[in-house]
Parts: structure tokens; C-alpha cells; sequence
């Protein structure tokens, strides 16, 4: 089982790999998986997406990127035949982020269209029906795992079976809180970025095309670059100001400029496909100003002055002041994103930097001064202050000590068992046949019904 429980690390990850499209020079079958093929340009398309990550060329890379697509393959004739569908929707999400992607990396839309000898727009449409299977493979693979469950009693059995020199080392780890303070305009210091956003409109109800004002003046800078345009989504991708805009509209009209927690934004419907809606629109986003920030600051430390002093619990005030809704409702407690199970305990090394040094000098049971803060994800600048619950030191791990760290390696140790079972039997029943030009990949010899035999006899 052991060659198994190696391609199974594959399985876990195979429908986050990115697939690009190489002309079609070679069209030659290299594997036939139940029903389907896989040709020689799929192979050369993923080779291809590798080196405009800058991969390194290598030739045995490509025996790695046919194991994936027979994978996704095997993940996909099962889900087919489970009815597991995908919307449109969701293929044209996955593939406009797809295209985000590789503009990123390949440095423009220009310079990846000349590699790949062909439009985004033609390579697009080229790659629906390979995005399509990807996400029912995926869609079928989640339905697995969710069905795989641990208890309290497996856990212990999995520790217990873990040799001396297999017990993890854990670092050192945290619990911590938060309260955060966002810094709120006033309407005067708002009218200045929604006054931008009313010339930018008029601008295109004069004649100017939308997509040039979205190019040079929209501060969302991902779709900027596609002249403003967002590709079909439902109304659940949006927040409620956005979508209840977007859904009112006709095809070809142009929106008012209205308000989202975003900025300001003006819109046009250019296509209705159900309940789906493609749009295009340019944001100017809200800035704090200095005096916002003063405001948010001084609003902060008088929080933190109630609970320094005890006369409100870190808990209560976090939930009555604080501007993070994640941590809002948990008494201010910062949840592991990492976590299944919504573990408060945090190894040190994945928090943010900021937070880090900010706690690094105090001890539990104390509270950082307030300092300012910008969020990652949405670029947002703040106020906030920490709490040191506990500080665990490096140490090995126990069962007592680190039930939800033991937890999750257990879990992800029965879900490669239970992947293996799956996958052994589903090629065991699958007829497939790879082409000898990849007869030396160690990486496909698991496909060979005699080496499967062997694996089934032997265990290795």
C-alpha cells in the first residue's frame, strides 16, 4: 500500500492544478482511462503552464503531469456516473481566475497570449470542457472526504501507533484575541471618493467606453485589466448592495453610483444567462483619512482602558466594539484558519508578523497597546489591540497536550487509507492502457495490473 498511499498526496491536491493549452501539434493518444482518452497535447499543455510558472525544464516532469490527468480522470467517470454536475457558472469562475493566473505570472496578457500562440478568449473556450471535468472530479473527491469522519477513540489508536521517532514536535503556540477598530468616514470626507466615481459615469454617459474608464480609472485592479468585466457569477458571489444592483438591471444599462463596504461603484449589465449575470464596473475605493484614523485610535484605547481595568471583560467588549466579524462572536478569540476543528491554539509561525512582534514582549493574561493594522486580504488599514490568552512552549506532543493537532494528523491519515481503498479498487475495475513512450515513469508503474497484483500480495 505504500505506493498507494504516495499518488493518494496527488489525488488530495490534483484539482487545484493549473491546465494551460498548447497548439495542438501532436494529437496522439497517451492513455486510455474506462471510456476516455488522454492525448499527447494535454500532457505538452500542462508542461507548457509549468515552464510559464518558471518551472525548470525537465523531461520526467511530464510523467508527474499524466498521472495527475489520469487521476482527474478516474475522479471524473466516477463522478459522471454519481450524476455529480457543474453549473456554467462555476466553470466560467474557475476559469477567469485561471486567466487572473497566468496574466500574473506571465506578465501580462500579451506576453501569455504569444506564448500560448492564441487568444485568451479562444484559449478559454478551448479549455471548458478539461475545466469542466476537473471540477466534477473535485466536486466527487470533497464528496469522499466529507464522508470520512474521526472519533475521539481512532485519534488515540493513531498516536498510539505513531513510533517514537513519528511523534511530531510541536513549536511554540498561542491562543490569542483581538479587538479591531475600522476607521469610519464621515459624510463629507465620503462625498470626495463618491464625487470621483459620478465624474468617471458621466464620463461614459458622454460616449466614452466603459472599458477604457474601467482600464484606467477602477481601483478594483484585477478586473480593470478585462476593462471592468467580472464573467458570469450568481448573486450570492456578491455583497447585497452589488447584487441587488446588478439583478435590477436590463442588459446594456448603466447604474447609478452606489455604495458597497468596498467604495463606490457604477455598473452595466452586459449579459443575463439565468440566474446568472456577467457585469462590468468601476470602483473607487474609500480611504481612510488621518482624521478617520485619529478617530479610530482614540475610540480603541478607551476600549482598551475599560478592560485594562476591569471594568468590562475582554469578551463582552470585543463583542459590543469590535469591527471583526470573525472574532466578533467568538469573545474576541482569533480561530487557526488552518484548523478543521476551529482550534484557538496557534503555532507561533503562522501568524502575521505584526501580530507576532506585537506579543512577543508580553505575557498571558496581558494586552498589547493598540496599533495599526492593515488586513491582507482586503488591504483595509485599522486599529487593534491583542489579548495573550495562553503561550504553550516547544515541546513533543502528547495526547493530553495537543488532542486537536493529533486530531487532524489523524484525520488526514485515514482519509489517504480510505483515498487508497478507493482508488485501488476503482483501477482495479478501470481499464488502463499508457502509451510505452512513458513505460520508464516509476510514477505510472501503480496503473500496471501486475503491479497492483503485487501491491494487493505483497504490501509494498
Amino acid at each position: 500500500m505504500k505506493n498507494l498511499s504516495k499518488i493518494i498526496i496527488l489525488i488530495l491536491t490534483v484539482c487545484s492544478i493549473q491546465v494551460s493549452a498548447q497548439e495542438k501539434l501532436i494529437d496522439r493518444v497517451v492513455a486510455t482511462v474506462g471510456s476516455g482518452v488522454i492525448l499527447q497535447s494535454e500532457v505538452e499543455a500542462q508542461y507548457a503552464q509549468y515552464l510559464l510558472n518558471r518551472g525548470e525544464p525537465a523531461a520526467d516532469i511530464k510523467c508527474r503531469f499524466l498521472q495527475q490527468l489520469i487521476i482527474t480522470k478516474l475522479l471524473a467517470q466516477q463522478a459522471a456516473i454519481d450524476s455529480v454536475e457543474v453549473t456554467e457558472s462555476e466553470v466560467d469562475d474557475d476559469l477567469n481566475s485561471r486567466m487572473r493566473g497566468m496574466i500574473a505570472q506571465g506578465g501580462g496578457q500579451e506576453r501569455v497570449e504569444a506564448f500560448l500562440k492564441r487568444s485568451l478568449l479562444q484559449y478559454k473556450e478551448e479549455m471548458r470542457p478539461v475545466v469542466a471535468e476537473q471540477l466534477k472530479a473535485q466536486k466527487f473527491q470533497r464528496s469522499l472526504i466529507q464522508k470520512i469522519t474521526i472519533t475521539p477513540l481512532e485519534v488515540k489508536k493513531y498516536f498510539e501507533s505513531l513510533a517514537e521517532n513519528e511523534v511530531p514536535n510541536i513549536s511554540t503556540q498561542v491562543e490569542i484575541g483581538e479587538i479591531t477598530i475600522e476607521p469610519e468616514l464621515t459624510k463629507d470626507e465620503k462625498n470626495v471618493f463618491k464625487e470621483r466615481a459620478e465624474k468617471y459615469r458621466q464620463q461614459v454617459l458622454d460616449g466614452t467606453d466603459f472599458g477604457t474608464v474601467a482600464r484606467f480609472y477602477s481601483e478594483d485592479k484585477e478586473s480593470a485589466k478585462r476593462g471592468g468585466e467580472l464573467g458570469f457569477a450568481p448573486r450570492t458571489n456578491y455583497v447585497k448592495e452589488f447584487s441587488a444592483m446588478a439583478f435590477k438591471l436590463k442588459e446594456g444599462e448603466i447604474s447609478p453610483v452606489f455604495e458597497t463596504e468596498y467604495g463606490f461603484h457604477f455598473l452595466q449589465v452586459l449579459q443575463r444567462r439565468g440566474e446568472d449575470v456577467n457585469v462590468r464596473h468601476v470602483l473607487i475605493l474609500t480611504q481612510p483619512t488621518q482624521a478617520s484614523l485619529d478617530r479610530a485610535k482614540t475610540k480603541l484605547d478607551s476600549v482598551l482602558n475599560l478592560v485594562k481595568t476591569g471594568k468590562m471583560s475582554f469578551s463582552a467588549a470585543a463583542s459590543r466594539y469590535s469591527d471583526n466579524k470573525e472574532t466578533k462572536f467568538t469573545g474576541g478569540m482569533v480561530i487557526d484558519p488552518r484548523s478543521e476543528n476551529r482550534s484557538t491554539i496557534i503555532a507561533v509561525e503562522n501568524l502575521e508578523k505584526e501580530v507576532f512582534v506585537a506579543i512577543d514582549p508580553i505575557q498571558p493574561g496581558e494586552y498589547t497597546e493598540s496599533y495599526q493594522y492593515q488586513d491582507p486580504r482586503t488591504g483595509k488599514i485599522g486599529y487593534k489591540f491583542n489579548y495573550l490568552k495562553t503561550r504553550i512552549p516547544p515541546h513533543r506532543a502528547s495526547l493530553e497536550q495537543d488532542f486537536a493537532t493529533i486530531q487532524f494528523y489523524a484525520q488526514e491519515d485515514k482519509t489517504r487509507r480510505k483515498m487508497s481503498e478507493w482508488f485501488e479498487k476503482k483501477t482495479k475495475t478501470t481499464f488502463v492502457q499508457i502509451n510505452e513512450d512513458f513505460g520508464s515513469c516509476d510514477e505510472l508503474k501503480i496503473f500496471s495490473k501486475s503491479n497492483l497484483e503485487d501491491v494487493a500480495v505483497n504490501g509494498n
